[in-house]
């Protein structure tokens, strides 16, 4: 099951419009029927895929007669008033397919949303890509290599036998290797990827480590590159070798689109209850059952990207690396709020919680600044985020190399916390510290530091002119000269607590940072 407000908006990144809606987008779709015109039994369904329509007018006939809540119609932007006007009239949710996209892929799409919403909810996906690979390579008669756009691999046949190094090296390390790409994009395999649907013969090239030749197709839904498909061979292939490589690409756009669709739902679903848990809610054990992560410890993190232009398109990759993969393969859950990444981690180590953000940072072609709450339960997460959001401030002030976490740093949180509620009133006009600083700027004298020393010292001369530099006796005349500028009351215990606090909040290292370098 899923909502009409998220088909839409899954759809619309296929080339999918949504021309009118006189139902509630809130409406659930349980189910989806396809026209059959060589059956005139009546169907009935919430989701209505009107192939082989021709005109806008039958589809939303056939639609209504199987009180669809919404149809989906091939059409261009011509049609769309059309469709709006009939919708509207026939109470079903038109949405119209770009002409460039099949809608026996979009079908794929729809069905993995629709039927398969509790599967991908669970964790698991909807199809199984080293079965198509195994089959396809059994059909083409070489090893197979399933790739994505950013040549990922997303699955590779198993009789992987005499196979060159590239392509070792390749599946070794899930990816394309660095050199391995160089040397094809000088062959123009990138350039003919995307833009073409044919089949491409690279032949070896043994002195560059390609010591075997391949055949490579995109996978291609519409006008978007969805990735491709390598076979190993030392000829082009030709004949039904040939046709059964450029079919196994169509199956496997419609594959990669399924389980686009049920990874974006399967984060939806993730985003939504990691909200709940960071804002705070009244079933929150339930919501950490139903995210599957175990053990009572867990932990928040907080990560933005660092030094980039485009700040939003940055974040949206983190999200993406972050959630990339099913449920169960992944540590955390992960959610955007804002302009932060959120993830809850399982576990109370520190090194763990600082090697998940490692691991992040080296998937991202941008630095990262990152902050680590503190362990909490289940219910205090909303006070771990609290704490991952003000270590992630001293992140990116540049006060800490790694990921500072809040075990480690709670002081510099305390202190931040101080200066933070010290300058919600008035800053005072008058009193020792004030007053010092202004001596200080009048004379060039050093008295508010020489008072820092001694507070930090806990009294101690001796300590307190190592720290300074100076004699033990030279931090006592400054005391002395001191206490003719201001009343001290070194006596006093809270004028002293006082007196910490207010050079705490002068000298605040996140306020006063010089821009520099920072992240990971």
């Amino acid at each position: 099951m899923v909502r009409l407000d998220r088909l839409v908006n899954v759809l619309g990144g296929y080339g999918v419009r949504l021309c009118c809606c006189p139902v509630p987008r809130s409406a659930a779709l349980r189910d989806v029927v396809v026209h059959d015109p060589a059956d005139d039994r009546p169907v009935t369904g919430d989701v209505f895929l009107a192939l082989g329509a021709e005109s806008v007018d039958d589809a939303v006939k056939w639609a209504a007669r199987a009180r669809a809540v919404c149809v989906l119609v091939r059409g261009d932007a011509a049609v769309e008033r059309d469709a709006a006007v009939l919708g509207e009239s026939a109470g079903v949710a038109v949405l119209v397919v770009d002409p460039a996209v099949s809608l026996t892929e979009l079908a794929g799409v729809v069905y993995g949303l629709v039927l398969e919403g509790r599967e991908t909810e669970s964790g698991r996906g909807p199809t199984d890509l080293f079965a198509l690979a195994d089959s396809l390579a059994d059909a083409v008669g070489g090893a197979v290599v399933i790739e994505d756009r950013s040549a990922r691999v997303l699955a590779y046949s198993s009789p992987q036998h005499d196979v060159d190094p590239a392509r070792a090296d390749t599946i070794l390390h899930r990816r394309v290797p660095e050199w391995l790409g160089v040397l094809l994009d000088g062959r123009g395999v990138a350039a003919h990827l995307s833009s073409s649907d044919e089949p491409l013969f690279v032949a070896a090239e043994p002195d560059s480590g390609l010591s075997a030749g391949r055949m490579v197709v995109a996978v291609r839904s519409g006008r978007e590159l969805l990735g491709s498909v390598w076979v190993a061979c030392a000829a082009p292939l030709a004949g039904g070798r040939r046709s059964a490589l450029a079919d196994g690409a169509r199956t496997v756009a419609l594959h990669l689109l399924r389980s686009r669709a049920s990874a974006d739902l399967e984060r939806q679903v993730e985003s939504d209850l990691v909200i709940r848990l960071v804002e705070g809610t009244a079933d929150a054990a339930t919501v950490v059952s139903r995210l599957g992560l175990v053990g009572g410890a867990l932990r928040a993190i907080a990560v933005r990207p660092h030094g980039v232009d485009e700040r939003q398109a940055a974040l949206l990759l983190a999200f993406d690396r972050a959630t990339t993969g099913f449920g169960w393969s992944r540590p955390g859950r992960s959610a955007l709020v804002g302009s932060t990444l959120y993830t809850v981690l399982p576990g109370d180590d520190v090194a763990s919680a600082r090697a998940w953000v490692t691991a992040l940072r080296t998937g991202l072609p941008f630095p990262v600044v990152a902050g680590i709450g503190g362990v909490a339960s289940a219910a205090d997460l909303p006070a771990g985020r609290q704490e991952a959001d003000e270590c992630l401030a001293l992140h990116e002030a540049g006060l800490t190399v790694e990921p500072p976490a809040y075990d480690e740093s709670w002081d510099d949180i305390l202190l931040q916390r101080l200066r933070a509620a010290a300058r919600v009133g008035r800053t005072p006009a008058r009193g020792p510290v004030v007053e010092l600083r202004a001596h200080d700027r009048q004379h060039g004298t050093h008295y508010a530091a020489t008072l820092r020393a001694w507070l930090e010292a806990q009294g101690d001369p001796a300590v307190a002119g190592e720290r300074l530099g100076v004699h033990q006796n030279t931090v006592r005349n400054r005391l002395r000269r001191m206490a003719e500028v201001t009343t001290l009351d070194l006596d006093d215990a809270r004028k002293r607590l006082a007196m910490v606090i207010a050079l705490a909040v002068a000298d605040d290292p996140v306020a006063n940072r010089q821009p520099g370098p920072s992240g990971l």
